[in-house]
């Protein structure tokens, strides 16, 4: 008799496979938002090995969220967004540096918004470091200068936003794109959004992020006749 022992297969099509190097006990939550509120999809107890495995149904690429329940300390530094996509990812981080040290592999949605935030976080500093500035001139009456920077931070609004359409633009056959756009553009001029929209292939305009971009585009339509 030839026994034939063959590994076992997920019979659903998203597989995270994480570890939290350093976490000996604790509870993760694998969430999404639902109705502007978090929701688990998942918990998994953790008590002694650090590995984890979460597994369920993804009908379409999605923003989800892992939360660490330390179950000790109250932290800020206990959450973690990554885009999933069918397919097997993979999560890796420590429980000293939780967001810092995070590395997700997998997903070429993932893959583009990583870079989107490298550039986009150097806006955001730009802004807060303006911010702190013209407080501080504010305080010590200096009203000229905080009109100046006022006109800075309207810049660096303007090469964000400019940044943002032309990234969409540029990936319009995922779902990054609209995904980005509802999240940091949703406001942008019509033109503009009209544009992303249209540029979407097919596919990503059937996703999650594509309907509810359509969706955006036909209100903001309806409230600008």
């Amino acid at each position: 008799m030839i026994v034939s022992c063959t590994e076992k297969k997920s019979d659903k099509n998203f597989v995270l496979n994480g570890n939290i190097k350093g976490l000996k006990s604790g509870t993760i939550y694998i969430q999404r938002v639902k109705d502007t509120i978090l929701v688990p999809i998942d918990t998994i107890k953790i008590d002694g090995d650090s590995h984890f495995t979460s597994e369920f149904d993804l009908q379409s690429p999605e923003m989800l969220y892992l939360f660490l329940d330390r179950g000790v300390t109250n932290s800020l530094d206990n959450n973690i967004a990554f885009f999933a996509e069918q397919g097997e990812m993979n999560l890796e981080t420590t429980l000293d540096f939780f967001t810092a040290d995070v590395k997700i592999t997998g997903s070429k949605n993932q893959e583009l918004y990583d870079e989107y935030k490298k550039v986009v976080t150097r806006y955001v500093n730009q802004d807060l470091d303006l911010l702190e500035k013209k407080f501080k001139a504010y305080k010590e009456g200096r009203l000229d200068e905080v009109n100046k920077m006022e006109e800075q931070q309207q810049g660096i609004m303007k090469r964000k936003y400019l940044y943002t359409t032309n990234f969409a633009l540029n990936n319009a056959n995922y779902e990054v794109a609209p995904y980005v756009t509802l999240a940091e553009i949703y406001d942008i001029n019509m033109k503009y959004l009209d544009t992303i929209q249209k540029a979407m292939s097919p596919k990503v305009a059937k996703s999650l992020y594509g309907k509810k971009l359509n969706e955006l585009v036909a209100e903001r339509k309806k409230e600008e006749k």
